[in-house]
């Protein structure tokens, strides 16, 4: 009993310098952390407690390494974590909780080399894009996307008439819906976002608690952005399914039917396969504009490609209009312009939705030159 109750107390008092309670030194509270990690492996193997206890702290190892840069070791201490989780999830849903949080951890540090430092996925096209993830990145990627879908399982499968279990399924939503994004599987990303953006909303309406308000909140802004952005990835077709599913929101429809648009859908055919009245759908179009940014590159003598300056290198709003107009008319100013290389020369042009990027998310492309076989108008990835 006394050995048990020394475990505790340590544990209590890593808990409080975790939490700021307390000041110690980085390198004591290593210290202070090895040595109950050192005290929680006896009785883990055969004490639930001390099991999710040590996968807890295990836990806590694993972040202090991420944060230090080390993403191998952090992810060696979160596997390790996950063996003592997975041994205490079932005897008590605190238990489940921290396990569930585990299994999110990992799927983060897995994944982080397919985001950007603005935690943006870096290939969002998936496999249309120019340049994708090495082989063990996407396999990574992969497994990230596994360990996140089985966080959500274990967070499903508990009370959802507790707020924080309700918060923890649609926080672990919000985390699949990320690690498909970044897979480049953005009509299912989509889908978990608006999944876990109804969740959020449901907590709002429910939760009394000040906390879980304000989470909620922030969610629901996080949300709010990404699927904004996630619109600009997807087919007309992808746009259709998710309409049919329910999880196109109805603010979000402006936004779709200039994507439509875009991509060259006439009004009609919106109208009618996103279920929406025809004098909408030309209302929204109407008066939701689109930034269009194109950009010249000129092959120069030594076979680099070099941008052309202003004008031919900006970004101008638009309404009501198709990527392929905004790329005809700039392909006739280009030509009839002293920039435009003479018989012989080798130019392209590109023309994308919002910004400038990946050339496989050009809503335009045109390659005229030698090794040009013919106009090349932009695909939409799905």
């Amino acid at each position: 009993m006394a050995g048990r109750e020394a475990v505790l107390r340590l544990d209590e008092r890593w808990a409080r310098i975790r939490a700021g309670a307390g000041h110690m030194a980085p390198e004591d509270a290593g210290r202070l952390l090895d040595e109950l990690i050192a005290a929680l492996r006896g009785p883990a193997r055969t004490d639930p407690e001390y099991a999710a206890l040590l996968g807890l702290r295990l836990g806590d190892l694993a972040a202090r390494r991420f944060a230090a840069g080390d993403r191998a070791g952090a992810l060696s201490a979160v596997e390790e974590a996950l063996h003592h989780a997975r041994r205490a999830a079932g005897h008590r849903a605190e238990y489940a909780r921290w396990y569930a949080r585990a299994l999110i951890n990992q799927g983060v540090w897995l994944a982080w080399p397919l985001s950007d430092g603005h935690r943006l996925p870096r290939h969002p096209l998936g496999p249309a894009a120019a340049q994708g993830p090495d082989p063990m990145e996407r396999a990574d990627g992969e497994r990230a996307r596994d360990v996140t879908r089985a966080a959500v399982e274990v967070w499903a499968g508990l009370d959802q008439s507790d707020p924080v279990n309700h918060r923890g399924l649609a926080q672990a939503k919000v985390f699949l819906g990320d690690r498909l994004a970044e897979l480049g599987q953005a009509e299912e990303a989509t889908a978990w976002a608006v999944d876990a953006e109804g969740d959020f909303r449901r907590l709002l309406q429910v939760s009394e608690d000040p906390q879980i308000l304000q989470e909620s909140e922030e969610a629901l802004a996080h949300l709010g952005r990404q699927l904004q952005l996630r619109l600009r990835y997807l087919s007309f077709e992808s746009l259709v399914n998710l309409r049919v599913r329910g999880l196109l929101p109805e603010r979000l429809l402006p936004q779709a039917v200039v994507a439509a648009r875009i991509q060259g859908v006439a009004p009609g055919d919106m109208a009618a396969l996103l279920r929406l009245d025809p004098e909408d759908v030309d209302t929204m179009l109407d008066v939701t504009p689109w930034l269009a940014v194109w950009r010249f590159d000129v092959r120069g003598p030594d076979g680099v490609w070099q941008t052309r300056p202003h004008p031919w290198h900006g970004a101008a709003e638009v309404r009501n209009r198709t990527a392929a107009d905004v790329g005809g008319e700039l392909l006739r100013g280009f030509m009839e312009s002293a920039d435009c290389p003479g018989p012989g020369g080798s130019w392209r042009l590109h023309v994308w939705w919002q910004e400038e990027g990946d050339p496989a998310a050009a809503r335009f492309r045109q390659l005229v030159g030698p090794q040009a076989a013919g106009p090349a108008p932009g695909g939409t990835p799905s």
